[in-house]
């Protein structure tokens, strides 16, 4: 199999983790990265785009804000709400 070398920006913290998880399992940065992108990508193919979360969000100043808000004094749980948490809501329309 042939091979590429590709270059990224990544963040300190990022790299830290990369070199303590190939440290810990006795595995080559670059093996781990593959299989990584691998999985990442596969992952991906397979799942509806709409369910896809990603690890970071980019906030607007006022969404931020919003956010901070909604933190500090969250909104009341509806009824709804509640019962699905309390494992009542089975099949129920809300």
């Amino acid at each position: 199999m042939s091979e590429s070398q590709i270059s990224a920006f990544i963040s300190d913290e990022t790299k830290e983790k990369l070199e303590r998880y190939a440290e810990e399992h006795g595995m080559k940065k670059g093996a781990l990265v593959e299989q990584a992108l691998l999985h990442h990508l596969q992952a991906l193919s397979e799942m509806p785009r709409d369910i896809v979360i990603p690890p970071r969000i980019k906030l607007s100043e006022a969404s931020f804000t919003k956010v901070a808000r909604l933190v500090r004094k969250p909104r009341k749980p509806t009824k709804a709400m509640r019962k699905l948490v309390a494992g009542k809501l089975r099949g129920e329309p809300f």
